[in-house]
């Protein structure tokens, strides 16, 4: 897949492609959808599939202060939409001085000079260009006047994007609640990350570099690999989780993983924490992952956050957590 930070790396006589457009924050089920339909309709007209995105997200440049926790960072977005089959991306470096951009010439600039569309797909409530001007209309004109075809798909878009994801939680009534990273927004406050899984299509992951902590829980037995706050990817509720760990050699190993700020100790920053069940340390040289960034995966919620009275009863809790978690993972 071809990856272009700015619309001029793109090389000269690219296309014809067929484009999208979007945030594709968590590259949910629903963006998927889109996306296979956006390749299959490039395949068939033997021209290149290419999705148009952007860094930051708009609204931590337009209102940062209310700006949505986003889902995955710039990196996990580019790997899970190289996964769909896309031939390309475009990351748009987000700025005011884009957003001033009208209709007509981000379309021209973007779509038809550098990418030669030849389709565009887009949602019912798209908006674009300056002050949002820009709507599916506006599109449609612009296609008549630059040759393109606009391929409308069904709410695709800052609201709830693609297909219905069925009785996925009927508990909650969201049975036909259709996939978007709204809702998906929603799961993770919630710690619901089993529910999450099912609308992203994999497990919810965060990445970071593993820092040096106080070295609390190899103390007590149960060493962990302690993420940075700059960690990338959406936070799930405090508790403890069972998971996956990865590290940037590819080895992967399963987890029970803590999030909050573990209430039984006090001054504790809220932080990830993933110790690693049966961690080799027969050979702890191979296994010093400090500086290294690893992803973290979120399979199952076993509890919330507990204030045990003292070290012991905490023990005894990690243990259980465990065990619970080698049943969850099958291992």
């Amino acid at each position: 897949m071809h990856y272009w930070k700015d619309p001029a790396e793109v090389p000269d006589g690219f296309g014809p492609s067929v484009v999208t457009i979007g945030n594709f924050d968590g590259v949910h089920q629903g963006h998927q959808q889109v996306l296979a339909q956006l390749i299959a309709a490039a395949r068939g007209a033997d021209a290149a599939a290419v999705a148009v995105t952007f860094e930051p997200h708009p609204a931590q440049v337009h209102r940062p202060e209310t700006a949505p926790e986003l889902i995955m960072g710039l990196e996990d977005r580019l790997e899970t939409l190289q996964a769909t089959g896309l031939d390309g991306v475009l990351v748009m470096n987000y700025t005011l001085e884009l957003a001033a951009q009208t209709p007509e010439e981000f379309v021209r600039s973007v779509f038809v000079d550098t990418l030669a569309a030849s389709q565009v797909f887009i949602g019912h409530d798209v908006r674009f260009g300056k002050d949002n001007s820009g709507d599916l209309a506006t599109m449609q004109q612009l296609g008549t006047q630059y040759g393109f075809d606009v391929v409308v798909i069904d709410e695709f878009g800052s609201g709830a994007t693609g297909a219905e994801v069925g009785a996925i939680s009927p508990q909650s009534g969201s049975a036909n609640r259709r996939c978007s990273s709204t809702w998906l927004r929603e799961l993770l406050r919630e710690g619901d990350v089993k529910t999450a899984a099912r609308i992203l299509g994999r497990p919810h992951r965060v990445r970071g570099e593993v820092v040096r902590g106080a070295a609390r829980g190899r103390a007590l037995g149960f060493p962990t690999a302690n993420l940075a706050p700059a960690a990338t990817g959406f936070i799930p509720a405090d508790g403890v989780y069972a998971g996956w760990m990865t590290d940037a050699s590819g080895r992967r190993w399963p987890a029970a993983i803590s999030v909050g700020s573990n209430p039984t100790f006090e001054h504790v920053p809220r932080q990830v924490e993933a110790h690693v069940i049966d961690r080799p340390d027969e050979e702890p040289e191979d296994f010093d992952l400090y500086d290294e960034q690893v992803v973290v995966e979120f399979r199952e919620r076993l509890r919330g956050m507990v204030a045990y009275q003292g070290p012991e009863a905490l023990v005894e809790q990690m243990r259980l957590d465990v065990v619970q978690a080698r049943d969850v993972l099958g291992i």
